[in-house]
């Protein structure tokens, strides 16, 4: 049994109030549709379109198969069949739910002429009287005129319907509310994530690439970290200031990737390995300047001691969560694998970025090298507990002996 996802795009210039081209934060409609279908796991996907050329342009480079109106419908293995009209967003549980959904066989259920799902023998069959009609309703009728129809309301949450040109704006807010992690920092979640969405909006539309975005905050991280070489305070407000415009911009790489479906291993390590080069040059600089100041080399053991400590978690996060993801795609980037015991819990709230709010405040008085003390004493034993999480999570699973 296969799964087949069944897109029906209306007609441009007929009944369609939403064309397919239209552009929703960077990528045509259709597009959007089809790479949050094969983001979701969906490997067999049919676009019924009026114009077969148009629609082959806006999907080059997918999975997608094309029938045009009128035309004969390629083979369809027997399995689950989800129809959708083209003007539907989703998000990827969503569709999965829909092909999870308990139903009886040769059954459209359907919801007006939005969402029909169905477990057919024969989908090439159920499909075939309605690739005539041009409207979306014209092929709800013809598939409900070849099997029993029980209507059925789908769940609103995880998707977004687009009733006219002047809806998109709406549907993008929704996409970008997507893009915010549940494991985020209050500051992060209600400080940066608004102002790092509004910027990826306008971002979307451009030929600014993650990855041209990672190198771009890394470089205003960098930039920042020599103005804590001096303790006067506006220098050190002008580096603090630039230090949290960085993670800012940070924020941006992985909206437009996660956005414009542009997510890969090379971007993820890109991105991890970027911020903590930023971070190790801003705690030598710290550590540089404050013994600068004081005319003494031991602050210079607590930049040491920070460097070290985010050096070692670093790359212990890298081996023990990352290096073993070799697929392509997206990767997994928390600083357990499980994520499960208290110990993980603890390991990625200490890895949010709050603190740099800390940096700022301490930075505006000249007294970065406070936080400095912190991060020296604080770094090493952040990585002494993700040893500690890494081993609760071995011993559950099996993999380490007491």
């Amino acid at each position: 049994m296969t799964d087949l996802l069944v897109i029906v795009q209306s007609d441009a210039e007929g009944n369609a109030k939403v064309p397919p081209g239209t552009m929703v934060a960077g990528l045509p409609l259709m597009r959007r549709l089809v790479l949050a279908a094969e983001r979701a796991g969906v490997r067999r996907m049919l676009v019924l379109a009026p114009d077969a050329e148009e629609a082959k342009r806006l999907l080059e480079g997918t999975a997608a198969l094309v029938a045009a109106s009128g035309e004969p419908l390629p083979q369809l293995p027997p399995g689950r069949m989800v129809v959708l009209a083209g003007t539907v967003l989703f998000q990827a549980a969503w569709l999965r739910a829909l092909f999870e959904l308990p139903i009886e066989r040769e059954r459209l259920y359907a919801e007006a002429s939005l969402v029909g799902v169905m477990e057919s023998d024969d989908p090439r069959e159920v499909l075939s009287g309605g690739t005539g009609g041009r409207a979306v309703p014209d092929v709800f009728a013809a598939m409900a005129k070849a099997r029993p129809v029980v209507p059925r309301m789908f769940p609103q949450e995880g998707r977004c319907v687009l009733g006219d040109p002047q809806d998109c704006r709406q549907a993008e807010n929704w996409l970008l509310r997507g893009l915010i992690k549940e494991t985020e920092g209050f500051m992060s979640r209600h400080v940066e994530r608004p102002i790092s969405l509004a910027i990826s909006r306008r971002l979307a539309s451009s030929s600014i690439t993650p990855n041209a975005m990672t190198l771009f905050s890394v470089g205003v991280g960098l930039i920042g970290a020599p103005f804590f070489l001096s303790s006067a305070p506006a220098s050190q407000l002008t580096g603090a200031l630039l230090f949290l415009l960085h993670s800012i911009l940070d924020g941006c790489d992985g909206e437009l990737a996660r956005l414009k479906f542009q997510e890969s291993r090379w971007g993820g390590l890109l991105d991890f390995w970027g911020d903590n080069v930023v971070h190790v040059a801003v705690f030598m600089c710290m550590g540089i300047g404050w013994s600068l100041s004081v005319h003494a080399g031991w602050p210079l053991i607590l930049g040491g001691a920070a460097v070290a400590g985010t050096l070692l978690s670093a790359g212990f996060v890298y081996r023990h969560t990352m290096r073993e993801q070799a697929k392509p795609g997206p990767l997994f980037t928390s600083v357990s694998k499980g994520g499960r015991s208290w110990l993980s819990q603890m390991a990625d709230a200490l890895a949010r970025r709050d603190f740099i709010y800390l940096v700022v405040l301490l930075s505006a008085a000249g007294k970065a090298n406070w936080f400095l003390f912190l991060a020296g004493v604080g770094a090493p034993v952040f990585f002494l507990v993700l040893l500690a999480a890494a081993a609760t999570e071995a011993r559950r699973e099996g993999r380490l002996t007491t």
